[in-house]
């Protein structure tokens, strides 16, 4: 297992990590996502790894992130929100300055996607700093459900062409900035110090980060799908002993 083996003997080793999907299950209800309490141990214990920095790097807007990672302002843990246009650091939060006319603009066309998603029954729209969510895994009508989202489509693509957008586990998501993960992941390198990079993510948002890893660096790919990723794990319970592996590797080679 070379990769590992190769960050666990690094100077300074950044354990950038996805949230959804990759510390916590997929769940119906975003807000209720939590780590699993193998997740957490590992993180327990990177965090406590000498050399060792662990990120969030999430879709999720940064005050909902904290949310869910249940961070508090003394936590080590670095957080990425907005795919990378927003932070966190003991310092405080950066990124969130936004132009009013976008903000109007947002606003708009989330208050018509709402208005849409009003017709398919499980399907609704989550609120962002720089856009909005059409969220459809718990809509009933899969075909309805279709509609709403090209419907959407249309109406971004009219009114804001310029926006990003992006598609996820039952998703679509459209955003004023275009930030993506690899950028977080390049801020973060800088902002540490650090000499490798663990990246691990579950979906075509994180393609962005781990397609940017460098040959020193460790990507992780979190189930199915194609990957730019060196290395693949079934699912949150393999990933969280891979990352309990290479913490108690760093804190062997320092002992």
């Amino acid at each position: 297992m070379s990769g590992v083996d190769d960050v666990a003997r690094t100077a300074h080793l950044l354990v950038a990590l996805d949230f959804d999907g990759t510390l916590s299950p997929l769940v119906d209800d975003p807000m209720t996502a939590r780590m699993t309490p193998e997740a957490r141990a590992a993180i327990d214990a990177l965090t406590q790894a000498p050399g060792t920095t662990v990120a969030f790097v999430s879709g999720r807007s940064l005050p909902d992130l904290r949310v869910i990672g249940e961070h508090a302002d003394d936590s080590p843990v670095l957080l990425a929100g907005s795919h990378g246009a927003e932070y966190w650091t003991p310092d405080g939060a950066a990124g969130g300055d936004v132009d009013p006319d976008a903000v109007a603009l947002r606003d708009r066309l989330r208050g018509e996607a709402e208005r849409l998603a009003e017709d398919v029954p499980g399907a609704w729209i989550e609120p962002k700093t720089f856009g909005f969510a059409v969220h459809t895994r718990t809509a009933e009508d899969r075909a309805r459900a279709a509609r709403l989202r090209a419907a959407v489509d249309e109406r971004v693509a009219e009114a804001a062409p310029s926006w990003r957008r992006r598609d996820g586990h039952d998703l679509t998501e459209y955003a004023f900035r275009t930030e993506g993960k690899d950028a977080a992941v390049a801020h973060l390198r800088e902002l540490t110090g650090a000499t490798a990079v663990v990246f691990a993510g579950d979906d075509v948002t994180d393609e962005d980060a781990l397609r940017s890893l460098g040959e020193h660096d460790l990507g992780i790919r979190v189930g199915g799908g194609e990957t730019a990723a060196r290395m693949r794990v079934a699912d949150t319970t393999e990933l969280a002993a891979l990352l309990g592996d290479i913490a108690h590797r760093r804190a062997a080679a320092r002992e």
